[in-house]
C-alpha cells in the first residue's frame, strides 16, 4: 500500500503541532466516539510518532491523555517528569523508511523488529542523550541498572527449572517455537555502548522479554506483540517500543478505522497496565524462575493483562482470509 501524499503532508503538520495534553485528551474522546471529522486517527498517530521520534520526554504526557480521553478514566500510576523543550527534529532521510515500513505487508516479526529500530538511524544526534535522561526518570529505572550489563541467560539453567515453574514455561516457550533466547544479537546491536541505563534496559529486555510475556500475561501472538510493548514503554519508557507503536498506529491511521480502533483499544488497555503495575524490572530473574509464575505475581504484584480482543485475533483474520 502507498500512503498519498496528502495523507503523508497531514500527518507532518500534525507531527509538527505537538498539542497540548487537554487537545490530545479531547481529541481522543472525539475519535473514540466517531465525533471527530476525517483524519482524527491520523492527528493521534502523528502525536504517538511526535513523542517517540522527536520528544520522548512527552512519551507518558501523551499516552497518558490519549487513555484517559480513549478510556474514559484517568490512569494513575507514579508521576512521570516531562519537560517543555524543544523537538528534537528527525533528519530529511527520516519520513521515507518511516513511510515504507508504514506501508509494508507480510513483514515477519524479526523483519519488522530491525526495520523499526533501524529507523533510529535517522533521529538527531541529541535523542538517545534525551531518551537516557528521559528512561532515568522512570520508577525503579536506576535502581534496577546498579545490577549492572547483565550476564547473558544460558539455557542449561532454565532448562534444569522443575516442572510447573516459570523457568520451564519460559524454556518450553523458547525451544517448542524456535525462539532465539535473547531475542537478538546485543553484540550486533553495540547495546554495551549506549549510553546508560539504555545499555542495561536493551539488554535486560532482550533476555527478559519473554519473561514479561509469560508473567504479564502476554501471548505470543501479533496482537499482543503490540499491547506489550506499550506494557513495557509505559514501565520504563522503552524507546524502541515508542518507535514500534508510533509506526503500528500509523498504520491503523491509514488503513481502516475498525483496525484503528482495535489498534487503540489494545495499545491503551496495555499502557494502563503497565502503568499501573509495580516495576518489573525490579524482579530477579534468576533468582525466582524455579518458582510457579503465579507465586511471583503475587510477591511483586503483578496481575494478567486484561485483553480486549482474542490475542490471536488477527491470526484468525488471516486463516479465514487464506481459506476463502
Amino acid at each position: 500500500m502507498v500512503v498519498e501524499r496528502g495523507v503523508r503532508e497531514r500527518f507532518a503538520a500534525a507531527f509538527e503541532s505537538a498539542p497540548r495534553a487537554g487537545d490530545i485528551r479531547g481529541l481522543a474522546l472525539r475519535v473514540r466516539h466517531g465525533e471527530q471529522s476525517f483524519g482524527g486517527e491520523l492527528e493521534l498517530a502523528a502525536a504517538f510518532a511526535q513523542a517517540a521520534f522527536a520528544s520522548p520526554w512527552r512519551i507518558a504526557e501523551v499516552y497518558d491523555a490519549v487513555a484517559e480521553g480513549w478510556l474514559g478514566e484517568p490512569v494513575g500510576g507514579p508521576s512521570i517528569p516531562t519537560s517543555e523543550r524543544s523537538p528534537l527534529a528527525p533528519d530529511e532521510g527520516f519520513w521515507p523508511q518511516f513511510w515504507d515500513l508504514v506501508s509494508a505487508a507480510g513483514l515477519s516479526a524479526g523483519e519488522t523488529t530491525m526495520r523499526t529500530a533501524g529507523l533510529a538511524v535517522g533521529l538527531h544526534p541529541d535523542f538517545q542523550a534525551a531518551t537516557a535522561e528521559v528512561c532515568a526518570a522512570y520508577p525503579a529505572v536506576l535502581e534496577a541498572a546498579q545490577a549492572g550489563f547483565p550476564a547473558r541467560t544460558r539455557l542449561s539453567d532454565i532448562a534444569a527449572c522443575p516442572a510447573g515453574s516459570l523457568g520451564e514455561e519460559f524454556y518450553r516457550l523458547i525451544v517448542d517455537n524456535g525462539f532465539d533466547l535473547e531475542v537478538l544479537d546485543r553484540e550486533a546491536l553495540g547495546l554495551a555502548s549506549l549510553t546508560p541505563p539504555l545499555d542495561y534496559l536493551n539488554a535486560r529486555m532482550l533476555q527478559a522479554h519473554d519473561l514479561w510475556h509469560i508473567l504479564a500475561g502476554y501471548r505470543t501472538t501479533a496482537l499482543h506483540e503490540v499491547a506489550i510493548s506499550a506494557f513495557q514503554m509505559a514501565q520504563f519508557g522503552h524507546t524502541y517500543s515508542a518507535m514500534f507503536l508510533a509506526m503500528v498506529a500509523a498504520s491503523g491511521a491509514v488503513r481502516d478505522r475498525t483496525f484503528f480502533v482495535m489498534l487503540m483499544d489494545t495499545i491503551l488497555t496495555a499502557w494502563v497496565h503497565g502503568r499501573r503495575t509495580a516495576p518489573m524490572l525490579l524482579i530477579p530473574w534468576e533468582e525466582v524462575w524455579d518458582r510457579p509464575a503465579e507465586s511471583i505475581r503475587a510477591q511483586f504484584g503483578v496481575t494478567p493483562y486484561a485483553s480486549p480482543y482474542p490475542a490471536d485475533v488477527f491470526e484468525r483474520i488471516a486463516s479465514s482470509a487464506a481459506a476463502a
